[in-house]
């Protein structure tokens, strides 16, 4: 999935992708450091994404992983993973 660069992703363009990727696929859903960034984020979207990404590990749908770039410069990846339980089903009963 290509966005230009420094545009934020939103949590349901995570949860569009997640719903059609196929197991293996990567997305990067955030490049900077989540730590400090997610605490100077206006308006709690990167809190929600945040929350969102990890609700999808938690239930094996993606798995986690960061590449860093330098210093306080990582990049926060999500490996789809093959799930068979529809996504809308688990939004539908759930929430992060």
């Amino acid at each position: 999935m290509n966005r230009p660069l420094g545009t934020p992703m939103g949590e349901m363009e995570f949860l569009g992708w997640l719903g059609q990727a196929e197991p293996g696929e990567a997305l990067v859903y955030h490049r900077g450091f989540l730590a400090v960034d997610r605490h100077w984020a206006e308006g709690g979207a990167l809190d929600r994404l945040a929350a969102r990404v990890a609700w999808a590990a938690e239930r094996g749908l993606a798995d986690l992983l960061q590449r860093r770039h330098g210093p306080e410069d990582l990049s926060y990846l999500a490996i789809a993973r093959r799930h068979t339980t529809s996504l809308s089903r688990l939004i539908g009963s759930e929430t992060p």
